[in-house]
């Protein structure tokens, strides 16, 4: 019996020497699979989205206003003078009355009168009138064609001096006397002074009147066109001159 289980021992002894043997002589080889590989995607390159492009800034260009050859108008005061010169110190040549239908035939390019159309052409306040337009639009005919009646009883005056002081010109002209009765009424001025002067970068058609034989106005700077000037002797039967101003 002891010697039955001394064999089984030893039987179990081998085995197990075999086993571990086996086990020695057959390591596992354990191989790893690895697992997708998680691939970095390079960092985007940040390319900014095109800068708007400016819309060019309009340039505020005023448009030329079409010239026309003439307008049509209204008139508007119950009674509205229409003189030889453009501007309300001229002779007078007749009167419009409210709603007259006129035809309009040219500006002077500096001031708000219109010359009209008539047996005789004359000039009127374009305040007092609607115009079926712009003014601006017409020709410009002052000084020419649209020409003063020539006094044929006196000369010419003479400008003796004009002097700038800063902005201020005064202008001195030698005295033409009138006759007696040669005033076309008690109001009426002797002397027209018509100036072409700047004002705030424009040119600004300015006539002026007066008895006096020396008058100032201003003429600042800053005007493409040179400023200038020219006396007239007014009498009733027209105009004597014009004497140039000779600009300071």
């Amino acid at each position: 019996m002891l010697g039955k289980i001394r064999n089984l021992i030893l039987v179990f002894v081998v085995t197990l020497s075999a086993c571990n043997a086996a086990a020695t002589a057959m390591p596992v080889t354990l191989t790893l699979t690895p697992s997708a590989t998680n691939t970095i995607s390079p960092t985007e390159t940040f390319t900014p989205a095109p800068s708007a492009t400016p819309f060019p800034t309009a340039s505020i260009t005023a448009s030329p206003i079409p010239s026309v050859p003439s307008l049509t108008a209204i008139v508007t005061a119950d009674l509205l003078t229409c003189r030889y010169g453009p501007g309300s110190e001229y002779l007078y040549l007749y009167a419009l009355r409210r709603n007259a239908r006129i035809k309009l035939v040219g500006q002077t390019g500096g001031n708000n009168w219109v010359w009209v159309e008539g047996q005789t052409n004359c000039w009127v306040n374009a305040k007092f009138i609607e115009i079926a337009g712009d003014l601006r639009a017409l020709p410009i005919v002052y000084p020419a064609p649209a020409t003063l009646p020539v006094s044929p009883y006196y000369p010419p005056t003479h400008v003796l001096r004009s002097i700038r002081d800063g902005s201020k010109i005064t202008i001195t002209w030698i005295d033409i006397p009138l006759r007696p009765g040669d005033e076309e009424d008690d109001s009426m001025l002797h002397y027209i002074i018509e100036v072409w002067r700047c004002e705030a970068g424009q040119i600004i058609f300015d006539p002026l009147a007066t008895n006096e034989t020396t008058i100032s106005f201003t003429d600042e700077a800053g005007c493409a066109t040179p400023s200038h000037g020219r006396v007239f002797v007014q009498e009733k039967h027209g105009f004597a001159g014009p004497a140039e101003i000779p600009w300071p």
